[in-house]
Order: C-alpha cells, then sequence, then structure tokens
C-alpha cells in the first residue's frame, strides 16, 4: 500500500525540513528532479540477508515481537544497476554517495557503481563495538562503501576510516545509530543541503539530517517504518 508523501516545515513556509514517501526505492528515485540531491546515504535490504538467516548467522530478519519479515522486502541484487542509475542522476556533480553493506555484497555493487559513473574511493568500516552472531571469526564491523561523483572535498580530512559507534541492540531490525550519519552528513554536505536515504527503514539518517538542519528526503517501501520515521523526527523537531 502506498503511504501519501508526509510533509513539515521550519517557520517558514519556504523552508522545507523533510518529505516522506513510501514506495519502490526506484520508481521514488525517478520522481526526483535529477542533479537535485547534495548526499544519498542508505542501507538497502540486501539479498545476501536471506542467505543469512536461512544458516542462522543474523537474527535481522527472524519472526518475532521486535524482529520480523514483514518489516523487509529483499531488494534483489539484480536490480541495484536499476537503483545506482537513478542515485547518480539525481546526485548533483561534486557529492558523496554512501552506502551501508556486507562484505558480500560490496564486492557485487562496487564494479556496477562505477560502471554508472562513480568514483569508489574506499570501504569506510562501521565498528559496532560489539560482537555479533557467526561461524567463522564472528563480526563486528559492516562496511560504508564511499563512493564520489564528480569531486567533493570531505569537510574534515582528520575523520578515521574507522567508525565506532555501538550498535543498537533491540531495535527496529538493522537500525543504525544516529551518531553514525552525522559524522557521514557532517563530512559531505553543508548547512540546508539536501541529504536523501531510499530506504529509511526508521530513518536514522533522517534524524541526524534535522538534528543538523539539512533538508532530508525519505522513503522506505514498508509504510510502519515510515510512520516511526515520521513520528522520531517530529520529535527532535519539537526539542531543537
Amino acid at each position: 500500500m502506498e503511504m501519501p508523501t508526509l510533509n513539515t516545515r521550519l517557520d517558514s513556509p519556504t523552508h522545507e525540513t523533510y518529505q516522506l514517501s513510501s514506495e519502490d526505492a526506484v520508481h521514488w528515485l525517478k520522481s526526483l528532479e535529477g542533479g537535485s540531491v547534495d548526499l544519498v546515504i542508505t542501507d538497502p535490504p540486501y539479498e545476501s540477508l536471506e542467505k543469512h538467516r536461512k544458516i542462522g548467522t543474523t537474527t535481522r530478519l527472524k519472526n518475532s515481537k521486535s524482529s520480523s519479515n514483514p518489516w523487509f522486502e529483499i531488494f534483489p541484487n539484480s536490480r541495484f544497476e536499476e537503483l545506482l542509475i537513478e542515485i547518480y542522476r539525481v546526485l548533483k556533480n561534486n557529492s558523496h554517495f554512501y552506502l551501508f553493506c556486507d562484505q558480500e555484497t560490496a564486492f557485487f555493487i562496487k564494479p556496477i557503481a562505477e560502471s554508472v559513473g562513480f568514483k569508489f574511493w574506499k570501504p569506510i568500516i562501521w565498528d559496532k563495538m560489539a560482537i555479533g552472531m557467526g561461524y567463522h571469526y564472528r563480526a563486528r564491523y559492516e562496511f560504508i562503501l564511499f563512493f564520489e561523483k564528480g569531486k567533493r572535498k570531505l569537510n574534515d580530512l582528520s575523520i578515521p576510516d574507522i567508525l565506532s559507534e555501538k550498535r543498537i541492540w533491540r531495535g527496529y531490525p538493522t537500525e543504525k545509530p544516529i551518531n553514525l550519519a552525522k559524522t557521514l552528513i557532517l563530512q559531505s554536505t553543508s548547512v540546508r543541503q539536501m541529504v536523501i536515504d531510499p530506504f529509511c527503514g526508521v530513518g536514522f539518517v533522517g534524524c541526524a539530517s534535522v538534528e543538523l538542519n539539512r533538508i532530508f528526503k525519505g522513503n522506505d517501501i514498508n509504510s510502519d517504518a515510515v510512520g516511526i520515521t515520521k513520528k522520531r523526527i517530529d520529535t527532535i523537531k519539537q526539542i531543537l
């Protein structure tokens, strides 16, 4: 079911704070104007998550009160090319793109992103500061692939390529720390620039964007997740 776009604004009616939508990620991106976005940060529900669930090395997709399959519609590897083409199209020249993924998906996505025009800089490591599930050297990290369209200097060259933020425990499946998104946003944007997330989940990128006085546009095919994102952002706006 498609959820209507949700809007909220600052005091001035011309100053938009955020917009949220609930539809297919690629279809949503196609609705955005080309060259209109300053930064993309996203964490798609990649195909290898389902493989990890089947062999018992992740709890992300298990059915339970806190984490259940209905939250997710896996985004298949076969659709990444059309996704990355649209992300490249909507980004302004001289901008950055960060994509969260595991090591298997990283090897798959990198050549596709390069083929559509992105420059790949490196994988940033998110150190979750807690061991995860698994059998062979249990993981406590996740990749954040760092891509560039054109050429944009990072705002702080002293930031390392390992970012340590404790993972969210017993939250929405795949929920990320807001401070993790803040680091990326501060590195790659200025105040009032636009940040988008085509797979926003419960809105860690959106919350960070609003806290840092950036414009945010988010989308998730799961309307319940979008509803949670709206509540979280509205709460932050009341505090600010």
